[in-house]
């Protein structure tokens, strides 16, 4: 069959088309306009003629009906994915992940794709009222981020409800993995191998942090779930206080570096933890007994990206 991924030169999208391609899905659309992704995020795919790259942005809906006929599976993870740079930039996240999650879905019904799988975030949740956090919590959005996120949520149920198009949502908690950027583990790694300070804004914050190959498994899972109309948490169901993750790779690297304490950030969601009974029931998949296990795979990777 042939499938789109939209954001697939990023972080979670190439390590899912990498899956797709070692598991022979069928015919992989890989639709992505690198404002975060990277071509060498697909540079393991160059010559393979199952993988097709287009550099288009979702914003333009004639580029998504162009790639997306024929499509049976629509993966769509292109967004503005960062929360500092959705407040800094909110014009862009808004027409990204609110404007083109709507052409999305517009392009999928027009052109019949059977179900678009669409990554959400924690963050539409905004500060939790009570932990762990399931899929009935308030949705109290806190940042422009978090509002974009539960705007294409809403633009997803919709879809199902007038239009039959059938759209599995998935709520994503702080996901970590090999080519990742700009978020708290990869900084940490890379200031700690150097020898610099860990910057902590706030120091209180509690985060759910999943393994991006459990992403990638409910991602594929969700494809076939029961799951239409009912979002469901993907984490690990464990709350890592962050000054503990500062002090597993503190310790785990060997530096001398230490913390330089900040002001808290005020849009920051402070603390979350997902309940993943959901995750468990629909999609099959158990949360691993320690969230940070993967942390010195993380550690390899950044240490040969030094060299």
């Amino acid at each position: 069959m042939k499938i789109l991924v939209t954001g697939g030169a990023g972080f979670i999208g190439s390590h899912l088309v990498d899956r797709l391609v070692r598991e022979q899905w069928g015919e992989i659309v890989v639709l992505d306009n690198l404002f975060r992704g990277k071509l060498e995020n697909l540079a393991q795919h160059a010559d393979n003629a199952q993988v097709r790259f287009v550099n288009g942005d979702i914003r333009e809906p004639a580029i998504l009906r162009e790639h997306m006929r024929g499509a049976e599976i629509v993966f769509h993870l292109a967004a503005q994915s960062n929360v500092m740079g959705a407040v800094t930039n909110v014009e862009y996240s808004f027409q990204t992940n609110v404007v083109g999650t709507f052409n999305v879905l517009s392009a999928a019904k027009t052109c019949g794709v059977r179900r678009v799988v669409f990554t959400s975030s924690r963050e539409a949740y905004g500060e939790a009222q009570y932990l762990p956090v399931d899929e009935q919590h308030p949705l109290l959005s806190k940042n422009t981020y978090g509002a974009s996120k539960l705007a294409g949520e809403a633009y997803a149920r919709v879809f199902y409800n007038t239009f039959q198009l059938e759209t599995a949502v998935l709520r994503l908690a702080n996901a970590y993995g090999t080519r990742d950027f700009d978020r708290v583990i990869p900084i940490w790694l890379t200031r700690a191998l150097h020898g610099l300070d860990l910057v902590v804004y706030g120091g209180q914050q509690l985060i759910d942090f999943v393994w991006i190959d459990h992403i990638v498994e409910a991602l594929l899972r969700a494809t076939q779930a029961d799951i239409i109309g009912q979002p469901i948490n993907i984490g690990s169901g464990i709350g890592t206080p962050i000054l503990e993750l500062a002090d597993r790779i503190i310790r785990l690297v060997g530096t001398t570096a230490k913390l330089d304490r900040q002001p808290a950030r005020a849009v920051e969601v402070a603390k979350f933890t997902a309940q993943v009974d959901l995750m468990r029931e629909k999609l099959g998949i158990a949360p691993p007994a320690d969230a940070l296990f993967a942390l010195p795979q993380m550690l390899d990777y950044y240490r040969a990206r030094e060299k």
